[in-house]
């Protein structure tokens, strides 16, 4: 069967961008063929800073002939219904449809439509310049003098050849011929802007990857990350060196190069008094380079960083080196004076006095001086929700309130939270963002601050993702829930919620935050207290804690069962869901099940039509002995459960619900519930009430499946 080979070469594509345009490449066109009636065996994207590639192999060579009918409407039926019919049946007046006749139904209108079948090139040569113009890019350009007509080409970057061939392994390639703009499919492409720049003629996919290796470009992309991440480590190791590995970094370094070239290059070792995340973001922001570490050592960087170059240079790459050596010697000049500023007094202190006051700051400490400038400026959080100073004000009297909870000192709280957005306003933090609570730690280290109250700095931000670890530090959980809660309950008192897939604030990262520094640290917290009035708001609570139990395997009719619209204790739900899972894995916990739904959903049944339910048990109704059996397990189950469920220990209260077991199956199996004596009725309906009740103080047994 017949291979197809699709190349969109173009300048220089940006690295962000590549894959996933390589992918939409992928689905647009096999998605097309598949429309079409023709079917493929594999198909890969490739990609290069200049070039989409398609490798689609035993794609069909034609498309089957179609013989179908379409039913339309009576003839009788209006015209409106026939227009529908051919319209839908591609036809252009009825004249061309069949009439049928149905015994039953009458005389209707039938549509046979035949369809020849196209060749693959014929299919091919319609579908990709439908899918370069249509193509999905997050921003495109035009270009040249065509760009100035309405209509004209648009492409992430100038588009300049486009190789297109299709055929069997056994036989010359033929070249799909297509045109668009004035670029005209071909069998020619191009290989390294330098190295190689002239044409290259080319006939299926291996021959492609072959002379585009000779010619200096790396095709697969991954393998270009292997080249840089094995090169850079062995030139590394070779100078003494551990490479800092960096996996974004590689992803876009080897979107920007097609023949990788790792060099090093190198920097004054005064700057090495800059936080090391300082340099390493200096470094990748502005050069893409990676730096390294002296062998052994986790927590120092040397003065030597890594470049990946697109050219093999005569000289073996040392103006390269020391031409990135100058820039990164700039960068790093900026990133020090940026540093020691921020070490330094503020020259408008007279002015911070107030705000100083306001939050307890020392104006002798370079970060309380920030933190008062950041409540000086009025620095607006949110239209609605105030300034950053308020904000931080807020979280400092929630922080106080939570931290006997969490087992935090009140005081170091408290000045943890004041000090925790003060790096907003430092130098470092204005030119790295993704540096805010990693600079306030260190400032804050260095003016002698609580080792607490510095690591709260940082770790009140975390966990920012499913993967992000949970800080164990009191100070640290009580800073974090305090600004996670604020915000939350905030955004909820303004009404600005996640709709659909929209969620501009992270408000579900930050109640997923909630749930697991609570979860992961054992902390029992009543969220309605701090929630208030916004309901909703703790059925957004119970939402993410289910997708976290679930996505710790937890089994959805379980969570359910448990949680109820008042559950505000997240911890005691997981607690009880662990505790319901394991008794129900046990024997006892299977029959007691089956036996309280069974009664569950008779007492239901019996609700739903109206039926008189007496509102206690009456033992002098009692007929059977089977009766007074369970009566006495009940009140024995409900009252030493009620007490485990006291003291947490709701796997003692599912023991003590399991003696129900072996009575509510002798219950049902020598009493009829629905007895023709009405109030012998009513007390049976009071009896499986009150075994509902009891297993209830744990979960809903009628939610779980099974």
């Amino acid at each position: 069967m017949p291979d197809l080979l699709l190349e969109l070469r173009s300048e220089e594509i940006p690295a962000r961008m590549q894959r996933k345009a390589a992918g939409d490449l992928r689905k647009m066109l096999t998605d097309g063929l598949v429309e079409a009636g023709l079917t493929y065996e594999a198909a890969r994207e490739y990609w290069t800073p200049r070039r989409l590639t398609l490798d689609i192999r035993g794609l069909t060579a034609r498309s089957k002939d179609i013989n179908e009918e379409i039913k339309g409407p009576s003839t009788s039926a209006p015209e409106q219904a026939v227009q529908g019919f051919l319209r839908k049946a591609g036809l252009s007046s009825i004249a061309e449809a069949h009439v049928h006749s149905d015994p039953k139904k009458g005389d209707f209108y039938v549509a046979h439509i035949s369809k020849l079948g196209r060749a693959a090139e014929q299919i091919i040569a319609d579908l990709v310049p439908d899918i370069i113009r249509n193509f999905p890019w997050p921003k495109s350009m035009r270009w040249g003098p065509a760009s100035a007509k309405p209509g004209s080409l648009r492409w992430v970057r100038p588009l300049q050849s486009i190789l297109c061939t299709f055929g069997p392994e056994t036989e010359e390639p033929v070249v799909v011929d297509f045109e668009i703009d004035g670029i005209r499919s071909g069998n020619i492409t191009y290989g390294h802007r330098f190295h190689a720049p002239d044409a290259i003629m080319v006939r299926r996919f291996d021959d492609y990857v072959s002379k585009l290796e000779a010619a200096k470009v790396v095709l697969d992309a991954d393998r270009r990350k292997e080249i840089i991440l094995a090169d850079a480590r062995n030139l590394a190791f070779a100078n003494g060196l551990d490479l800092v590995e960096d996996e974004g970094l590689l992803e876009e370094v080897s979107g920007l190069v097609e023949w990788p070239v790792v060099l090093m290059g190198e920097f004054e070792e005064a700057f090495l008094a800059i936080p090391a995340e300082v340099i390493r973001l200096t470094i990748r922001a502005n050069q893409k380079c990676f730096v390294t570490r002296p062998q052994g050592v986790d927590d120092a960087l040397s003065n030597r960083f890594i470049l990946t170059a697109n050219i093999e240079a005569r000289d073996g790459g040392k103006e390269i080196a020391h031409g990135n050596g100058k820039v990164v010697r700039a960068r790093l000049s900026d990133a020090l004076y940026f540093w020691t500023t921020d070490q330094g007094d503020l020259p408008d202190l007279a002015e911070l006095e107030a705000s100083a006051e306001k939050f307890g700051l020392d104006l002798k400490k370079p970060l309380d001086q920030r933190m008062a400038r950041l409540d000086h400026l009025g620095v607006t959080f949110h239209a609605k929700l105030g300034t950053q100073g308020e904000r931080v004000e807020r979280i400092k009297r929630l922080a106080e309130e939570l931290a006997p909870t969490v087992g935090a000192d009140p005081a170091l709280a408290r000045r943890a939270a004041v000090l925790a957005k003060a790096d907003l306003t430092t130098e470092v933090v204005g030119e790295f963002p993704e540096l805010q609570g990693a600079m306030g730690r260190k400032y804050a280290l260095l003016q002698g601050e609580h080792a607490s109250v510095a690591a709260a700095a940082e770790e009140h931000y975390k966990p920012q993702g499913p993967s992000d670890r949970v800080s164990s530090d009191p100070v640290s959980i009580t800073v974090a829930l305090a600004d996670k809660l604020d915000t939350l309950v905030g955004f909820w008192a303004i009404d600005e919620k996640p709709t659909g897939s929209k969620d501009p604030y992270a408000l579900r990262r930050a109640a997923l935050g909630v749930v697991r520094i609570l979860v992961e640290n054992d902390i029992r917290l009543a969220l309605a207290a701090i929630v208030g009035k916004a309901s909703d708001l703790l059925s957004f609570f119970h939402d993410r804690l289910k997708v976290y139990l679930r996505d710790q395997g937890a089994r959805h009719d379980l969570i359910d069962a448990v949680i109820t619209p008042q559950s505000d204790d997240l911890l005691q739900i997981v607690r009880r869901v662990e505790a319901l899972g394991s008794f129900l894995d046990t024997e006892d916990g299977k029959n007691l099940l089956a036996g309280t739904k069974r009664a569950a959903n008779i007492l239901a049944a019996e609700e739903k039509k109206k039926t008189a339910v007496a509102e206690t048990v009456e033992p002098a109704l009692f007929r059977a002995d089977t009766e007074k059996s369970l009566f006495a397990a009940v009140n024995q189950a409900e009252k030493q459960a009620g007490e485990a469920i006291q003291n947490d220990d709701f796997s003692g209260a599912l023991l003590a619900l399991s003696v129900l077991r072996e009575p509510v199956d002798s219950f049902f199996e020598h009493v009829l519930v629905n007895d023709e004596d009405q109030a012998v009725r009513a007390n049976r309906l009071a009896l499986l009430a009150r075994i509902r009740a009891a297993t209830g103080q744990v979960a809903d047994f009628s939610r779980i499946a099974g």
